[in-house]
């Protein structure tokens, strides 16, 4: 979704193939409404943005004042920003080093499987008798667009409808808190960077959870969904031998997808 920002600042450009430095602001489309962004959500934002592009690589240093200088702006919400960076995972402040960019490691991805999938399961319980037959049809249109998107190897086609599949039922929870973090933890597991190639078996795998998971929801059976959401969907032991794969395959060979 296209963010909207104040007019009186410049218009975006992230092409990191010129020597031109990014603008962090874009015009709004014609008729829509403003919503003003402060500089730090800005600088935030573009941050992430390289981050998930490959533009900033886990385990680099940041330099503050080169970044500042691309940017246009002061140090000021560049640290602001790195520290929300930071209390979300991403970097780390090392005293007298600076800010660093956190590697994604093997304990990482074990915590953050059984953080996503205790909570996914939690919320669940507590709301899946409000799912109706309108958010089974949703789930399924979900699941095909998928299952098209791992035909073609597309994975951010893929990727865009696997978050929207989970949201349906956690859109039902008044739990904001919990929903955030369940969305922050995937940004850390699936952003960083992104990856632009898919390994279809798991992809083929998981739409296989998504059927027999639809299907109890379709029957009733709350809490069974909930257990193989925890157990199966996001058990780290039952889907470690496509975690070592996906994430660390191109690693060992030098080479990130």
């Amino acid at each position: 979704m296209a963010r909207q920002h104040h007019p009186s600042r410049r218009t975006n450009s992230r092409a990191r193939s010129t020597p031109q430095p990014p603008r962090l602001k874009h015009p709004a489309p014609h008729n829509q409404a403003l919503v003003p962004r402060s500089l730090r959500e800005q600088v935030y934002d573009f941050l992430r943005a390289e981050m998930a592009s490959g533009g900033l690589q886990p385990g680099a240093f940041l330099d503050l004042n080169e970044l500042a200088r691309r940017l246009g702006v002061s140090r000021t919400p560049l640290r602001e920003a790195l520290l929300n960076l930071e209390s979300q995972g991403f970097v780390t402040v090392l005293p007298r080093r600076g800010f660093q960019l956190n590697e994604l490691s093997l304990d990482d991805i074990r915590h953050f499987y059984e953080i996503i999938g205790a909570l996914e399961a939690a919320a669940l319980r507590t709301v899946g008798y409000a799912l109706a037959p309108a958010d089974f049809a949703r789930m399924r249109a979900l699941d095909r667009h998928m299952t098209d998107a791992v035909a073609v190897r597309d994975f951010d086609r893929y990727y865009a409808a696997n978050l929207a599949f989970h949201d349906v039922y956690l859109a039902h929870s008044d739990n904001r808190r919990l929903v955030a973090h369940v969305h922050l933890l995937k940004q850390r597991l699936y952003d960083w960077p992104r990856r632009h190639t898919m390994m279809q078996a798991w992809e083929q795998h998981s739409l296989v959870e998504h059927e027999d998971f639809l299907a109890l929801l379709e029957r009733g059976n709350i809490d069974a969904a909930a257990d193989l959401l925890q157990h199966v969907h996001w058990s780290f032991a039952v889907q470690e031998k496509y975690i070592h794969a996906y994430y660390f395959a191109a690693r060992a060979n030098g080479a990130a997808s």
